[in-house]
């Protein structure tokens, strides 16, 4: 099930109190929140395009969470900014950043739909 974060001081928390790694297309925090499910929250800023460009990023990174939640580890407030380079990117690409960036948190296991 996909918990969506949608509190700017939720954010704000995560982006604080969390750990960030990056790669080409991604930026992705994570805090323990705690809970016995995962929330995530996903950030794409103006700099990436208009908002079509903007909302297609969006729906990109949540189908790519959606088919693989499975494989993140539970109990994570986990945000996701999408960089400047996402722009224009296939699902493939953005399937695998995310991915990417949760094995180097160490919440995907190494098995993946690649």
């Amino acid at each position: 099930m996909f918990i969506s974060i949608r509190k700017n001081y939720e954010f704000l928390n995560v982006y604080h109190h969390g750990k960030s790694y990056a790669n080409k297309y991604l930026v992705m925090y994570i805090l323990d929140n705690q809970l016995p499910v995962n929330r995530f929250g996903i950030t794409v800023s103006k700099k990436v395009g208009n908002s079509v460009i903007r909302h297609r990023v969006t729906r990109l990174i949540r189908e790519s969470i959606r088919l693989n939640e499975k494989q993140f580890a539970i109990g994570y407030d986990i945000v996701i900014v999408a960089r400047n380079t996402a722009r224009g990117k296939m699902y493939k690409d953005i399937e695998s950043a995310v991915l990417h960036l949760g094995r180097i948190h160490k919440i995907v296991e190494k098995q993946g739909s690649l």
